[in-house]
């Protein structure tokens, strides 16, 4: 996972947090964009995401000599 990936996905869910403890988003999809947040902090913190490994995607720059 690249950098810029874990930025976006750590900018996401501050961005889903802020709409959900400001009561924009509320009930059953302010619970489920909530877990989607925390899922993005999680695998923004182990620098890895069990989706791309399944689908072979791979957002790190391969460095050419």
């Amino acid at each position: 996972m690249s950098n810029t990936d874990r930025v976006v996905r750590i900018l996401v869910a501050a961005i889903i947090a802020v709409l959900y403890f400001t009561g924009t988003v509320t009930g059953i999809l302010g619970y489920i964009l909530l877990a989607l947040g925390g899922i993005f902090v999680f695998t923004s913190i182990v620098s890895f995401c069990p989706l791309y490994a399944l689908f072979g995607v791979s957002t790190c720059s391969t460095k050419k000599a």
